[in-house]
This record gives C-alpha cells, sequence and structure tokens, in this order.
C-alpha cells in the first residue's frame, strides 16, 4: 500500500502498551548478542542525513503498512526526501520489540557529518515507527532505563573513527564487552567494520562481529550477522 502523507495527531497507544501487546513472540535460535549496534545514513534507513534539506517534525510523517504490524510512520519527509527504514532493519527491529532476541539491546553509532546532519538523524529517530505507536528512539531509550547511550555524530569527543571513540564510548556507556556486539555498517565511506574488528577487541583477542551492508541492512544481511555472532 502506498504511503500517505500526512499530519499525525495521535499516535496510537502509549509506546509502553504497545510493546506490552508486541511481547510473547516465541524467540529465536542464539545465542544473541548482548548489544546490537546500528550505523543510521544507508544502512539503519535509506538517505544519507547531510544532503537532506530540513529537520522533520510531526507534520511530515508518511503513514504506511508497517510490515503487516499495522499501519504506522513508514516514512519521513525532509524537504522532497522521503526517509524510510530498510526492509532489514524494520525486521530486525520488529523482532527486537516482540522480544526475539533474550538479553539483546540495540544502540546506534553514526559519524553524522554535521550538526545539523545530527539533529535530522535524531529527529528522524523520533518519528520512525517499528511498531504503530512505537518508534526507533522509543526501542532506543527502553533497553536503557530511558539514558540515550547512542553515539551520534563526529564533533568532540567522537570523531569520524569509530573504532576510536563510538565503540569505546559505547562499551563505557552500556558496560557491554566488545566481544558481545554485532554491528551493521554500509561502509560505503570508509572501512568502518573493519576499523572496528580490528581496534575494538578484548584481551581474549576476540572483538565486535562486524557486518557490511553496502545497499542497506537487508534481510539475509541480519539473519548474516546473527549468525555470524552465534558461530
Amino acid at each position: 500500500r502506498a504511503g500517505r502523507w500526512c499530519h499525525r495527531s495521535a499516535k496510537g497507544p502509549p509506546p509502553a502498551m504497545a510493546l506490552r501487546a508486541a511481547s510473547g513472540s516465541p524467540a529465536t535460535a542464539g545465542p544473541f548478542p548482548e548489544l546490537c549496534v546500528f550505523d543510521l545514513d544507508a544502512c539503519l534507513w535509506d538517505k544519507e542525513m547531510f544532503e537532506m534539506g530540513s529537520i522533520p517534525d510531526e507534520s511530515n510523517v508518511v503513514l504506511g503498512d508497517l510490515n503487516g504490524k499495522g499501519e504506522g510512520v513508514v516514512g519521513v519527509m525532509s524537504g522532497m526526501d522521503k526517509i524510510s527504514l530498510h526492509r532489514g532493519a524494520l525486521v530486525a527491529l520488529q523482532g527486537h520489540a516482540e522480544g526475539r532476541f533474550p538479553g539483546m539491546k540495540i544502540a546506534v553509532a553514526s559519524s553524522a557529518d554535521t550538526p545539523f546532519a545530527e539533529k535530522v538523524g535524531r529527529a528522524t529517530l523520533r518519528l520512525l515507527e517499528v511498531i504503530p505507536g512505537v518508534t526507533v528512539w522509543d526501542l532506543l531509550t527502553r533497553d536503557w532505563d530511558g539514558r540515550d547511550v547512542n553515539q551520534i555524530g563526529r564533533q568532540p569527543p567522537l570523531s569520524s573513527n569509530k573504532a576510536q571513540t563510538h565503540f569505546p564510548r559505547l562499551r563505557e556507556a552500556t558496560g557491554v564487552r566488545y566481544d558481545k556486539m554485532l554491528f551493521f555498517d554500509d561502509c560505503n565511506w570508509g572501512d568502518h567494520c573493519g576499523m572496528v574488528s580490528a581496534g575494538c577487541k578484548e584481551s581474549n583477542g576476540r572483538g565486535v562481529v562486524a557486518v557490511r551492508t553496502p545497499t542497506g541492512l537487508n534481510e539475509s544481511a541480519w539473519l548474516q550477522g546473527l549468525a555470524s555472532y552465534a558461530k
């Protein structure tokens, strides 16, 4: 069904209620990472934030079908551009909302180019929905009791090198070891996966399991990542 661009005045049930309704689905086979980290631009979603024209708000949402879970925000307009989650990202986040990956929490690590790009990204996270009434941001903060552990941007203390700044800060903020992390990144502007895998290791020599998603996070890449971590 084609999306409808409109102002959404009512967001449906509160996030906590919607998440309770989504829970109870059978778990997928593990073991699962304790922390799954997503890049944003061209990985979790289909656009580059530095190319967007404006910071979106609730008047810029596009409604449509959320992968059979009901109607919700499937897109966000920034100027003439629509920002949408990649299919695999939506599947992954829906599974997480439904409790299919026991013990796993999520976070994002994005080297957004400018403060404006960071603002566009953060606004979009608060608007795009995973299931009706539950945004990506709701999931990101639910996992950490309302804390924002996400590392977005490249302004100090962050940088363009995720291995040197984003992941050490994630490890400190979450308490999760590198060898308990799974990371997805498009790597189209630099080999973040290679740098993080090589530079973020524990004393046992094991580190972050990283998966490149050059065409965005599709379902096969998501399943590949889970399988690679479980080995």
